[in-house]
């Protein structure tokens, strides 16, 4: 996984190159994903949707997945990200969904949210919080997010992709921040099998 910093205050050929350097450096150190985190101001949507969609068809010639995380400005809602789907109108543009940022950009509920989009989901950034704009660096199950009903739906959905454990509370020492994320691991496999 590798993250796709892209500026929409630079022309759009620029910008695509500036993609498609990164999406290089992506397929030298062999990874399979480069994530996007959407862009922030109105006045910059259109520009990206272009610049994604150039990225997402470069990006499949080497094999590589391009991927949006929802991370607030044009990616808070299911509504907007479906509408960057449609804009972006490319087939390896896909969702990795972080259902805590929902809550935390939005204060929306994530397993209402994942209903119009888990067909478009492809990864999954596990995070828990506990109010819009709350904290994400805390163990899962102390916050809000339902991650039952979150994989009950990915797995209706046909979801077979990669979860990745982004957040959990850090300890005093890195032993202690090492546990806190193997225990949040757990809580993770645990449910999963359950399921």
């Amino acid at each position: 996984m590798g993250s796709l910093n892209s500026r929409h205050n630079i022309s759009i050929e620029e910008s695509v190159k500036e993609v498609c350097k990164q999406i290089d450096n992506a397929r030298l150190l062999s990874l399979k994903y480069v994530m996007s985190f959407g862009a922030d101001k109105p006045a910059e949507f259109g520009h990206y949707f272009q610049v994604m969609h150039e990225a997402a068809g470069y990006a499949e010639g080497k094999g590589i997945k391009l991927v949006m995380k929802p991370h607030g400005g044009i990616s808070g809602s299911s509504d907007e990200i479906l509408k960057c789907i449609k804009e972006v109108n490319h087939k390896n543009f896909s969702i990795w969904y972080d259902a805590g940022n929902i809550i935390h950009y939005t204060g929306k509920d994530p397993v209402v949210e994942i209903d119009p989009i888990a067909a478009h989901i492809s990864g999954f950034c596990a995070k828990d919080c506990g109010q819009l704009k709350g904290d994400v660096m805390i163990q899962f199950g102390t916050g809000k997010v339902d991650f039952t009903a979150v994989f009950k739906k990915l797995k209706a959905a046909g979801f077979k992709g990669p979860v990745m454990v982004e957040c959990c509370k850090v300890g005093t020492t890195a032993e202690e921040t090492t546990a806190n994320a193997r225990s949040n691991r757990e809580f993770l496999e645990k449910i999963m099998a359950a399921i």
